[in-house]
């Protein structure tokens, strides 16, 4: 799923405000409802053909090119490494219409484990003063042109300027779909990431997203904020702009100009421990794997 899950809302939502950008707080709730599920960013056509391509990024993540159909017949080809849990997709500049395929467009996906917990998160939202989160119910299609609920979705606006973040609820139908190829419940009202997954990533190095850095406006900021704050996820406003920690990945916003927005770094959690460091250069990116269990890939400014 995509910022096209947010065009295909185009002209079926009323307008939305900016909310206003969290101080420093810790986590109000005790038991955190949304982690981060997965991102996206557009990145320049040399960079999305590079790691599409990447005889590297085969080997180092159960790396996927695919093109989805969602609600509205909507379709759209991403780059896609999946980890155990997370995730994460790359565009190239057009590969979505209009301004959500622009370099430096992003998009970030936090969600639930447990079905219903959305529900108490819109619940959160409104006792911040977020009266109405805009919710939407995307649909996915295998290509016999019989849409399946796929998950909701809900959002603290419909306006923003080049990021969008919203919070998602896998449904029991599609877990129920055996085209899915989704893994069994684990435990009663189980949409886990986990179960979402397959486990492919154990044949290779990468496991899962401990941490993505991304540029993203003021307005874009202001809108985000509520959303993991709702969550559960401790937010911090640093001198840059905002922190965002607990459940397994840092989510770090840097507030800038609109022109300065971009997806600027990845990091990964690895399956095992390496004793070297190897640098990949992706066309304008570059991906350092170890010493350790760790990895970084950094994205060039345009």
């Amino acid at each position: 799923m995509t910022m096209a899950l947010a065009f295909a809302l185009t002209g079926v939502l009323a307008s939305g405000g900016t909310q206003a950008l969290a101080q420093d707080s810790p986590p109000s709730h005790d038991r955190q409802l949304l982690f981060y599920n997965h991102a996206y960013g557009v990145l320049d056509r040399e960079t999305a053909d590079a790691i599409e391509h990447s005889a590297y990024l085969k080997d180092f993540a159960n790396f996927q090119v695919r093109t989805t159909t969602g609600s509205g017949g909507q379709t759209w080809k991403g780059r896609y490494l999946m980890g155990r849990e997370t995730y994460l997709e790359l565009f190239g500049v057009g590969d979505l219409p209009g301004q959500d395929g622009e370099f430096g467009a992003a998009g970030m996906g936090v969600s639930t484990e447990r079905s219903g917990d959305l529900a108490t998160v819109v619940e959160r939202l409104k006792a911040q003063g977020v009266p109405n989160p805009i919710e939407f119910r995307q649909t996915r299609d295998f290509g016999d042109g019989i849409p399946v609920p796929w998950f909701d979705a809900i959002f603290t606006s419909d306006q923003y300027d080049t990021f969008g973040a919203w919070g998602m609820e896998y449904l029991p139908e599609y877990f129920a779909d055996p085209r899915s190829k989704t893994e069994p419940a684990g435990f009663p009202g189980d949409i886990s990431r986990e179960r979402y997954q397959n486990d492919d990533y154990r044949d290779h190095l990468m496991r899962d997203v401990a941490g993505i850095r991304l540029a993203v406006t003021e307005r874009d900021l202001a809108n985000t904020a509520p959303l993991l704050r709702a969550g559960g996820f401790h937010v911090q406003t640093v001198p840059s702009g905002l922190v965002a920690t607990r459940g397994g990945t840092t989510i770090r916003f840097d507030a800038v100009p609109r022109d300065q927005a971009r997806l600027k770094q990845f990091d990964f959690s690895l399956n095992r421990h390496v004793g070297y460091r190897h640098q990949e250069r992706i066309g304008r990116s570059t991906l350092t794997v170890g010493p350790g269990a760790h990895a970084v890939w950094t994205f060039d400014p345009k």
